[in-house]
């Protein structure tokens, strides 16, 4: 049966409670920790502030709602704007300056962020009879194992944890609650809940960092014996049982969501508007599918760039990446604006070799020296002895104009992605139908396309595209085609007229 909810408070004349479906099975589970949501516009947020307030009557209770960042706390509509509409009605107090509210029980609810696995221990020592997270699936795994050792209460209030978060394939959280998803490939649910396990609670211990599972405490008792005689070896008054955490995993759609499909219908239609991906994991809730959301490249546009007959031509460049042994293929390319309309390549090269096609290339097309542009790391800087006035490309140097990517690499490849995508570049047919190691460029590129991906942005939020060893796990080599095509961005961005009588800064272009 189910427990009763204890918050059901007056505003305006009008009730603020949970509704029914997805916010009433979510408050109203026995589990120790549950986990909620998997769709946009469930109302996880607003549940999850409804349940920290579930025992603010409690002399002592304390709860912490966490995010991954203040901003993300304190963002228009976020958890401190939506907090108020609650909050303020059973007479909490608001201490903006530290993010918490304080009740006449001396009770009080506290927002924080955890933004690196080193803010953990900031908490150490800490008893937090209610642990909540927003957006789960932002935080590492040790982030929740270790705020799980400091979810202790002394109040008289069970400790208890919960969270919510959106489908990510790759997280951790996907793992976790992978018994609760259809995990059969063939079967046309795959990826998504399984409605005859939604809320049924499992059990579980974490052993040798690996979450061990079972469909009761004695299972998992009996799984992790050897860990619990050690224990009890230590403390014979430890009780087993108690080393067992009960856990749940409730899903829940915008169309429980009865109240913001009311107030704001155009929320669906946003959503409904969004990539076939992007309305599997968000609008229906899907943990496995992925239809590579985490491509810079689309595919079909990709497509489009074999045609594209409208673009004209401009000035004429030459972009090289470079290769003298090995399996890496030498590719040169050149380029009548953004239509490539030749290409060169050789499975092995010796570096004359090189020096000899990059010459043929720009006397057969008329381009000046300073409009090559080649791959100085590793094989191609010997070029610089014998085509002076060429250009020097550095994948790893700082990101040109300012912009916030990771390198000059992953600006070329984004800006080169947002131009593909956009129907930016055109290929000749003449090109296309070159053949290499038995494909046609044709086929090398749209082979290659799987291989540039986004990265997660790092701890500074610079945008960038997945390494190179990646890119070989995906298609097995390296991306030559791509890594050329990419190249010819870095005329755009840096803006100058490329006159030989010029005086370039190398430190502002990117070379070096």
């Amino acid at each position: 049966m189910k427990t009763i909810i204890l918050i059901l408070l007056l505003m305006s004349g009008n009730a603020i409670k949970p509704q029914e479906g997805f916010q009433m099975d979510f408050l109203s589970t026995s589990a120790d920790v549950a986990i909620g949501g998997g769709a946009a516009g469930a109302g996880k947020t607003f549940t999850l502030l409804m349940e920290g307030g579930r025992n603010i009557g409690v002399n002592g209770y304390a709860g912490v709602i966490f995010r991954k960042t203040y901003p993300q706390i304190k963002a228009p509509g976020g958890l401190w704007d939506t907090s108020k509409l609650i909050y303020n009605v059973v007479r909490g107090r608001q201490i903006e300056s530290a993010h918490e509210w304080r009740f006449p029980c001396n009770s009080k609810i506290k927002f924080s962020h955890l933004e690196y696995e080193k803010n953990v221990y900031d908490w150490q020592g800490s008893q937090i009879p209610f642990i909540g997270m927003d957006e789960l699936t932002h935080f590492s795994e040790k982030m929740f194992t270790y705020l799980l050792s400091r979810n202790r209460s002394t109040c008289g209030v069970k400790p208890y944890f919960r969270a919510t978060c959106n489908p990510d394939p790759d997280s951790w959280v996907a793992d976790f609650i992978s018994w609760w998803i259809c995990q059969d490939d063939k079967s046309p649910l795959y990826g998504y809940p399984l409605a005859d396990r939604a809320g049924k609670l499992r059990y579980f211990m974490k052993e040798s960092d690996e979450f061990i599972w079972g469909d009761t405490k004695q299972e998992v008792i009996d799984k992790c014996q050897n860990t619990i005689n050690e224990l009890l070896e230590a403390d014979p008054e430890i009780n087993p049982q108690d080393l067992i955490k009960s856990a749940t995993f409730i899903p829940g759609d915008i169309y429980g969501n009865k109240e913001l499909l009311r107030k704001d219908p155009a929320y669906l239609a946003n959503l409904l508007a969004q990539s076939e991906e992007d309305q599997l994991r968000l609008l229906k809730g899907n943990w496995k599918i992925k239809l590579g959301g985490d491509d810079l490249i689309n595919f079909t546009k990709l497509k489009d760039c074999f045609g594209n007959e409208y673009l004209k031509g401009g000035r004429k460049f030459i972009t090289a990446d470079i290769a003298l042994k090995g399996s890496d293929l030498l590719v040169i390319g050149v380029w009548d604006g953004f239509r490539l309309i030749d290409i060169f390549i050789e499975s092995k090269s010796k570096g004359d070799k090189v020096i000899d096609t990059l010459k043929m290339a720009a006397r057969k097309y008329g381009i000046p020296q300073s409009h090559i542009l080649y791959d100085d790391d590793g094989a191609g800087s010997f070029i610089d002895g014998f085509i002076k006035n060429a250009r020097a490309f550095k994948n790893g140097s700082k990101a040109l104009n300012g912009e916030n990517y990771k390198n000059l690499k992953c600006q070329c490849y984004f800006k080169m992605a947002d131009r593909i995508n956009k129907g930016g570049y055109s290929i000749a047919p003449e090109v296309l139908k070159k053949v290499v190691n038995g494909k046609t460029v044709e086929k090398h590129l749209i082979d290659e396309r799987r291989a540039i991906k986004r990265e997660k942005p790092d701890s500074d939020g610079k945008l960038a595209v997945i390494s190179k060893e990646k890119m070989k796990d995906i298609i097995k080599h390296s991306p030559d085609f791509m890594d050329m095509w990419m190249m010819r961005e870095w005329f755009e961005m840096v803006n100058i007229l490329f006159d030989e009588s010029e005086n370039y800064s190398k430190q502002n272009l990117g070379i070096f």
